[in-house]
């Protein structure tokens, strides 16, 4: 088991504990990071859960209308914008889960220091929390 300074820099970030906390719950948790968190905040969900929480809030405001495209930020920089169009309501749906899937991976691959919005039609955004 090799505990790399990535992962320890990973759990810091999401339980706000020092270096030496989240290398020794990396070490407890044979280096899953998820793993090390849940032993830190028992009760933190799943990151999978977190996106599938996201992906929901998404879908009742773009059914809510009103809702122009919807962004994926990262350190103030949009990393991913996607007009509400068709595809997206097809996604509501279940016709097409592309649209959504392309949101969970990227807030996934990017981590937890991601902020998605919708933008309105008025130019205005909604920060989903």
């Amino acid at each position: 088991m090799q505990i790399t300074l990535e992962a320890v820099e990973k759990v810091m970030e999401l339980t706000g504990v020092d270096y030496s906390a989240a290398k020794e719950a990396l070490e407890k948790a044979d280096g899953d990071v998820d793993e090390a968190v849940k032993l830190i905040n028992p009760d933190t969900k799943k990151a999978g859960d977190n996106v599938k929480d996201l992906i929901e809030k998404l879908k009742n405001k773009v059914k809510e209308g009103n809702v122009d495209k919807i962004q994926v930020s990262k350190d103030g920089e949009a990393v991913l914008k996607i007009p509400v169009n068709v595809g997206i309501i097809g996604g509501i749906v279940g016709l097409a889960a592309a649209p959504w899937a392309l949101i969970a991976g990227t807030v996934a691959a990017l981590g937890f220091g991601c902020k998605v919005e919708i933008v309105k039609k008025d130019g205005s955004t909604d920060e989903i929390v």
